[in-house]
């Protein structure tokens, strides 16, 4: 069972100030976005890679893909790549899959953040549900979680299917 009462308690110990976000049922950043009323570009999405065998929460826009390559050149290392569902599972047994909040802190990871989403003042990222977000300004987050920031991410664009008449 998800554990929001968690993220938030360590949110109000670190004294950070925050909204939370309701809404219905999201399973993507894109769709974090949608149900949210917010640009992709604010929501952070969070993966964990493996990097040379330790592991790192990496932290990017809704609207960029992850680009592995940089990545590895950002942390010096030879190899990445995404851990298992198994492995989140395991990591994040407080939160409903694939919705960890990006609090490395929380979860004894280290931090990495795609530089462009510390160009927006406020981002909002999945509180351990699929329902419930949390918006917050990027220089509160980046006082809170310490992280390195680096670039490793292609925007990448929504494509969207047409169904032909």
């Amino acid at each position: 069972m998800a554990k929001f009462d968690r993220i938030l308690d360590y949110l109000n110990r670190n004294n950070v100030y925050y909204k939370v976000v309701s809404h219905s049922d999201a399973f993507t950043a894109h769709q974090v976005a949608m149900a949210s009323h917010v640009p992709d570009r604010i929501v952070a999405k969070t993966l964990v890679v493996n990097a040379d065998n330790q592991r790192w929460m990496v932290v990017l826009r809704a609207d960029h893909r992850l680009d592995h390559r940089l990545l590895k050149q950002s942390l010096e290392v030879h190899h990445t790549h995404l851990i298992s569902e198994e492995e989140l599972e395991e990591l994040f047994p407080d939160c409903e899959p694939s919705a960890m909040p990006p609090l490395g802190k929380l979860y004894n990871l280290p931090v990495i953040v795609e530089k462009s989403l510390t160009d927006d003042e406020e981002i909002l990222f999945n509180a351990c549900t699929h329902r419930d977000a949390i918006q917050l300004r990027y220089s509160e987050y980046e006082r809170l979680e310490e992280p390195v920031v680096a670039e490793f991410a292609d925007r990448h664009t929504h494509v969207r299917s047409v169904t032909p008449q």
